[in-house]
């Protein structure tokens, strides 16, 4: 590899070396053919034919030129008596030396440019006859075989506090790798492909990496970006080369990181090389056999990017979700963090104040809090430490985000108005937190216009409540606008459920005026249960299904 870089080098440099040649013959030719004469007036030169001191006169369309022993003059030859001159003088043209210049300029520059362009044709087939070069135009060996290791895991669950949730799902899956012949036996199949999906600093990769420790298998783990390069193929080669590893070593897993990066939706932004990765990747999930012993895990924060293709049956059909911890985790997660600190830090109260940080944020929380205590000369830390530093941690250069108290007032009445709307149209949810909304999705394939209309009632629900409460509208209210208009748009455009065949803006406009008037008057309707959701929330930072319904019963 050296030497082919030392080669291109040395033809850079010859290069750049015929290029500076031929500027310096241009220079030398324009300073050899330029035109030297001095112009000068009728006076100066008659002065000069007195003295008898001109020994040639030559002249061209314009000028007369006289040459002495030692220079040359010309003068306009409207200046002059010609016929005078061509008495005293042997009058002879003069060739235009400026067009003799440039058509032997034109002539240096062609036979540079052929010159260049053999030098580089000899080159190159000199260099492909080279095997090292040859490896050079392949694109690097070791790009088109990749070489790649798994690594042992020696995270278990012990290691990662407050995802009891994700725990229970993917226990069967480490069962499975343990004991596989168990499951063979009753014809048992398992999903090929397991989706880890939540937002940045939750912890995915350390979940896949402790699902190997637990299952004690090799755990190949690669970023979705790494399959995309610039060369077609490249990627898909890769691909295979991980899954022919990962079968070698099994019972494995394999773990993709940002999965989204290979597994965009086609069609949008074509990129050729990401589209062959991908379709690489479908074929091989579907070639391996369930009972090859091989789980693939994929990770994701953006899972509406993903190609349907991958989310399908026989692929990544299982979808695991992580979100942000709540109360109760955030001190799981505080606790094991400071397990082997020395500290006199109340957990309950910190835990309290965090609301709205990841399992990462609060890693470096802990941590800052440590430096500080360090800086301050101490080896005990304390509630002043995280005191200290969180503003720093929160707004100053390691933007976290998190809540005040005020903004999780605001928010916990703003989901409690989601939870009471979602129990009141029978939509089902799993939990419904300060931050997190999870309602169950039913693979429903028909559905009433008024059940697609509960849906976008529980995203205009929050909004509504906290306008009412606080006489003004909150930018928390986005994504949740965002979803409702998506849901009326495809009730109108996709199915035509509206009045008319065609659509309008003012068909959907009063299809929404028509939503915020019955969400209004359910708020008003069950404000008392508001408030007391509000306030469970407000505690307990979630709230299920079943306790809010209780609640309704105790009020009616």
């Amino acid at each position: 590899m050296r030497e082919i870089v030392q080669h291109f080098k040395i033809e850079k440099n010859i290069k750049i070396i015929a290029s500076l040649m031929l500027l310096l013959i241009v220079l030398l030719l324009y300073s050899a053919l330029r035109d030297r004469s001095r112009v000068i007036t009728l006076k100066e030169a008659d002065t000069l034919i007195k003295k008898d001191i001109v020994e040639q006169v030559l002249q061209d369309q314009s000028y007369f030129y006289f040459y002495t022993k030692d220079r040359a003059y010309k003068i306009s030859k409207n200046a002059v008596d010609n016929n005078f001159l061509y008495r005293k003088y042997k009058v002879a043209m003069r060739f235009d030396r400026s067009t003799i210049y440039y058509s032997f300029l034109v002539f240096i520059i062609f036979a540079a440019l052929l010159y260049l362009i053999w030098l580089h044709r000899s080159k190159r087939e000199e260099y492909n006859e080279a095997p090292l070069a040859k490896k050079a135009y392949q694109k690097d060996e070791e790009i088109q075989k990749p070489t790649i290791n798994a690594i042992e895991s020696n995270i278990t669950f012990k290691d990662i506090a407050g995802i009891s949730e994700a725990k229970e799902e993917l226990e069967e899956i480490i069962d499975f790798l343990k004991a596989p012949q168990k499951y063979k036996k009753l014809d048992i199949k398992l999903p090929k492909g397991v989706l880890l999906v939540g937002p940045p600093g939750v912890g995915k990769t350390y979940i896949a990496k402790a699902v190997a420790g637990e299952a004690n298998v090799p755990f190949f783990y690669q970023s979705g970006a790494s399959f995309v390069h610039i060369y077609v193929g490249v990627g898909a080669s890769r691909v295979k080369e991980l899954f022919a590893q990962a079968k070698r070593q099994a019972p494995s897993i394999i773990f993709i990181d940002e999965i989204d990066s290979v597994g965009k939706k086609r069609g949008e932004h074509r990129n050729d090389e990401r589209e062959a990765t991908l379709n690489q990747l479908l074929t091989e999930m579907d070639g391996f056999e369930d009972s090859s012993g091989v789980m693939v895990i994929g990770a994701t924060n953006n899972i509406d990017s993903i190609d349907r293709a991958l989310l399908r049956s026989g692929r990544f059909d299982r979808r695991v979700e992580i979100s942000l911890p709540d109360m109760s985790d955030r001190q799981k997660v505080l606790a094991l963090y400071l397990a082997n600190k020395k500290h006199s830090v109340d957990i309950e109260g910190l835990a309290r104040v965090t609301v709205g940080l990841s399992n990462a944020s609060l890693a470096t929380l802990v941590n800052e809090a440590g430096l500080y205590a360090i800086k301050q000369g101490r080896d005990n830390i304390t509630d002043d430490d995280f005191d200290a530093i969180k503003d720093k941690v929160v707004n100053g250069r390691k933007k976290i985000k998190s809540l005040t108290y005020k903004e999780r007032e605001l928010q916990a009445l703003y989901q409690s108005a989601k939870a009471i709307t979602a129990t009141w149209y029978d939509v089902e949810f799993e939990k419904m937190g300060i931050v997190t909304t999870k309602l169950i999705e039913h693979d429903i394939e028909i559905l009433s216009r008024n059940q697609i209309l509960d849906r976008a009632k529980i995203y205009l629900s929050g909004s509504i409540a906290i306008q009412k409460h606080y006489h003004d509208k909150f930018t928390n209210a986005k994504e949740d606008i965002k979803h409702a208009k998506s849901i009326i748009d495809d009730m109108i455009e996709k199915y035509s459920m509206g009045d008319n065949f065609y659509s309008s803006s003012e068909t959907k406009e009063a299809i929404y005026q028509e939503l915020i008037k019955e969400v209004t008057e359910l708020i008003a309707k069950l404000d008392v249960v508001l408030d007391r959701v509000s306030t469970y929330m407000l505690r307990f930072e979630n709230i299920d299904q079943e306790k809010v319904k209780e609640i309704i019963r105790e009020v009616f």
